[in-house]
Parts: structure tokens; C-alpha cells; sequence
């Protein structure tokens, strides 16, 4: 079996489990918070990391298209202009006083301004982004492997996931423990195609798609896909971050794990 025919395979499993829990949290909130019905979508979950790792290697690449092949108009979903005054003063001054910290379970904490991470190595990748809403676009992303700063901070022996703080909050609550986070494996962490990505069909990338850097997991669904991202950190465990879940809408009830 060929590898896109695996990604297919893989998508139809996950697709069906995404929109199955899109249906239970939007239909009803009370319902997402019964300890059952979180049960189940754990268990779900499960089954989908297991059946995903018997059909594809770890290595494997989520399929890359040709520049004929990009979305004439790519959706903008989510947060489009955080109302955060750091971040806000950020962007008014193009960035230039922004920088990356990688912290947690390092050996080397970093700060990284942008103009630090554009003289990185590079890769650039034509892929599609398919959102739990059903919609999907092709983009042209190009930004720094992740793998590449995990191995300038070098992590310790007991770092397990990798966590992403943004600047944006959905709710508008003001609170900073209502902004957007995300959380991936090292597995997909040091996957060639894991990209923070600071540039977007060959333009800088546009607050609405989340400058000054984006996340960019090619084999998960769209949420994972952090934008805004402030701060990286890593840790060994989820369960004492926020809902314990691994992410903002993973504390609501969607899967940690969104592979496509």
C-alpha cells in the first residue's frame, strides 16, 4: 500500500472520529462535561493513535502539493487579530522586538528573535490544511523545523511533549489561562515536516493566519495548528496544564491526537 493511499486510509478513521465529537460538543456543553462521554472520547482516541501507527511510519509525509494546486483564498478561521497589548505592541512595531523562548526541560533555554529564526535552516512545504469544521485549503508554508530548536536547546532525558503558548484568547476573557495552547509528541515534534512557520504562500505570514510564527503539524487536523505562538516549553506531563488535556480544545472534549 502506498504511503498517500495510508494517509487516506488514516483520514477516514480520524475524520470520523472528529466530526462524532464535533457533533456531541456543539450540540450540548453540559454534555462534554460528563465524565463518561470524555471516557469515551479517550478511548476513541486511543484507537486512533494505534490504528495510525499499524498504517503509517513515523517518518511518513502527509502529501505535498504544486503550486498550481494552492487555494486561490485561504481561510482565515479562529482568532485573526488577538486583542492582547503585548501582542498588540508586538505587531505594531513588525516584530522586531519579539522573540521565541524555549524552556522547560532543556539543557539550553533559548530566545530567539525572528530575524534569528529566518537565518535558520529553512523548508518549505506546499500541504493541505483540513479543518475539524469539514473545510479544507492547500497553502504554501515555509518556516524552521521544530526538530531544529529542540536540538539547539537540547532536551533532557524525561521531555515527553512539547507545548505551545499563544497570544490570542477566543473567549475575549481576559484571563491568560483562557489563551490558546497546543501540545504535540516528540514523535511529531522532530517529524520533517513540523514547522514553525513564519512565512505563507511565499509573504510574510499574515496576523490573520497567525504571525509572527505558526505551527504547522502536516499529518493532524487543523486546531493543532497554533498560531500565534509566544513561548514554547517542554514537559513530561499534560496533566497538570490547564484541563489537563493537552490543548485549548482538547480541554473541551476534542482528541489530543487529531491525525489525518
Amino acid at each position: 500500500m502506498s504511503g498517500e493511499r495510508e494517509l487516506h486510509r488514516r483520514g477516514f478513521l480520524t475524520r470520523g472520529l472528529a466530526v462524532a465529537s464535533t457533533i456531541i460538543f456543539a450540540g450540548c456543553d453540559d454534555l462534554s462535561d460528563q465524565p463518561w462521554v470524555k471516557g469515551v472520547l479517550d478511548s476513541a482516541e486511543t484507537l486512533t493513535r494505534v490504528s495510525q501507527s499499524a498504517l503509517l511510519s513515523s517518518t511518513a509525509l502527509a502529501r505535498e502539493y504544486s503550486e498550481a494546486d494552492l487555494s486561490k483564498e485561504f481561510r482565515a478561521n479562529g482568532s485573526t487579530d488577538p486583542d492582547d497589548a503585548e501582542y498588540k505592541a508586538h505587531a505594531a512595531n513588525g516584530f522586531a522586538d519579539w522573540k521565541l523562548s524555549v524552556a522547560g526541560l532543556v539543557d539550553q533555554p533559548l530566545d530567539l528573535s525572528l530575524a534569528e529564526l529566518r537565518a535558520m535552516s529553512s523548508r518549505t512545504q506546499i500541504t493541505r490544511h483540513d479543518c475539524v469544521e469539514g473545510w479544507s485549503c492547500i497553502g504554501k508554508w515555509k518556516g524552521v523545523q521544530l526538530s531544529a530548536l529542540l536540538d539547539r536547546a537540547r532536551l533532557k532525558p524525561n521531555a515527553r511533549y512539547i507545548v505551545f503558548y499563544c497570544a490570542d484568547n477566543l473567549f475575549a476573557t481576559g484571563d491568560d489561562k483562557d489563551k490558546y495552547y497546543e501540545s504535540i509528541g516528540l514523535q511529531d515534534a522532530y517529524h520533517a515536516q513540523t514547522i514553525l512557520a513564519y512565512e505563507m504562500n511565499d509573504q510574510t505570514l499574515p496576523i490573520a493566519h497567525g504571525a509572527p510564527l505558526r505551527l504547522r503539524v502536516e499529518r493532524q487536523l487543523g486546531y493543532k495548528m497554533a498560531k500565534y505562538v509566544m513561548k514554547i516549553v517542554v514537559v513530561d506531563d499534560l496533566a497538570s496544564i490547564n484541563g489537563g488535556r493537552g490543548g485549548f480544545w482538547e480541554d473541551k472534549g476534542y482528541e489530543w491526537y487529531a491525525g489525518i
